[in-house]
C-alpha cells in the first residue's frame, strides 16, 4: 500500500463519506486519525490506496458497517462525571418514582457504545429498586457500530475501565460483576434489563416508546451545528412529556431554538 498518507482528494472524499454515514463532522485536521485508523482494514483488503478503499466502501453495501466502525470514536468509564450519577441516584431517581409509582422507568442511552453508561445506570437501577421493590426499568441502548455493541452486549471489560470502577464503586464491584478471562463481566441480573440496537441519531429511533431519561453524552461535540439540530428534534420525538436529558460536560444546547429548557450543567428537561 502507498505509504504516503492521504492525498487531498482523497482525505475530501472520506471526510464527506464520513459524514454521509455517520453525520459526524471531521477536518482535515484528522487526516493522520483517519488514517491510521483505515489503515489495517486498507491492508486486510490487500488494497493499494486509501482511494481503492474509498471505491469498494462506495460499491459495497457491506463494507459500510466496516466502515462506520472504524471511524466512531468509543471512549466511555463507569460512573463518567461523578456530579450526573450522583444527580440520578439523589434526584431524579426519587422524583420519578414519586410522580409515577407503579410505572416502568424507561432510559435511552442514545450513543451506548461499550456499555459502561447503560450498566452504571442500571446499577444504579438495581439499588434503588433493592430500596423500592415494586420500581421496575428498562434500558434502550443504541448505537451507530455494530462491533461496539458487540461489546457492550458481552458485557466484559478490562483496563481502564475496570480500574475506575474498583475505586469508585468496590461494593458494587463484588455485587455486579464476576471474574472473567480479561478482566471483569457484569451479572445477567443487570443485562435482562437491557436492550441493544443499531441506530444513527441523524434518523428517528425505530423503537416506539417514549423515555423518560435520555442519556446523550458526548455525541453532538463530533457533530456541526445543523446536524446538533437534527439529533435533538429526532430524540424529542422519542421523549416523554416530563423526560430529562443529559449531555456532556463540553456541551451546551442552551440558547437554541429548541425543545429543551436548562435546568444545570448537563442536564436538561422538556419546555
Amino acid at each position: 500500500m502507498d505509504a504516503t498518507g492521504l492525498p487531498p482528494s482523497t482525505l475530501s472524499a472520506l471526510i464527506a463519506l464520513v459524514r454521509k454515514h455517520t453525520g459526524i463532522a471531521m477536518t482535515e485536521r484528522k487526516s493522520v486519525l483517519l488514517e491510521r485508523r483505515l489503515r489495517p482494514r486498507v491492508q486486510a483488503l490487500k488494497l493499494n490506496s486509501y482511494q481503492a478503499y474509498l471505491d469498494v466502501v462506495e460499491r459495497d453495501r457491506a463494507e459500510v458497517p466496516h466502515f462506520i466502525d472504524l471511524v466512531t470514536t468509543n471512549d466511555t468509564l463507569f460512573f463518567r462525571t461523578q456530579q450526573v450519577w450522583d444527580y440520578i441516584e439523589q434526584e431524579f431517581l426519587p422524583q420519578w418514582w414519586r410522580a409515577h409509582p407503579g410505572k416502568q422507568l424507561k432510559v435511552w442511552s442514545a450513543a451506548a457504545s461499550s456499555g459502561e453508561e447503560l450498566y452504571s445506570m442500571a446499577m444504579l437501577c438495581e439499588e434503588f429498586q433493592a430500596a423500592h421493590p415494586e420500581f421496575s426499568y428498562q434500558i434502550h441502548a443504541t448505537d451507530i457500530s455494530q462491533q461496539i455493541l458487540a461489546l457492550a452486549r458481552d458485557g466484559q471489560y478490562g483496563g481502564r475501565s475496570v480500574e475506575r470502577i474498583q475505586a469508585t464503586h468496590p461494593d458494587w464491584v463484588r455485587k455486579y460483576f464476576r471474574p472473567s478471562a480479561n478482566g471483569l463481566r457484569v451479572v445477567d441480573a443487570l443485562k435482562r434489563h437491557v436492550e441493544l440496537a443499531q441506530h444513527n441519531l441523524m434518523l428517528p429511533l425505530k423503537s416506539a416508546k417514549q423515555f423518560d431519561l435520555v442519556f446523550l453524552r458526548n455525541v453532538l461535540i463530533y457533530f456541526d451545528q445543523e446536524h446538533q439540530h437534527t439529533i435533538l428534534q429526532q430524540a424529542r420525538l422519542s421523549m416523554a412529556p416530563h423526560a430529562v436529558m443529559i449531555v456532556g460536560e463540553s456541551e451546551s444546547i442552551s440558547g437554541r431554538d429548541t425543545a429543551y429548557r436548562f435546568d444545570r450543567p448537563m442536564i436538561y428537561t422538556m419546555e
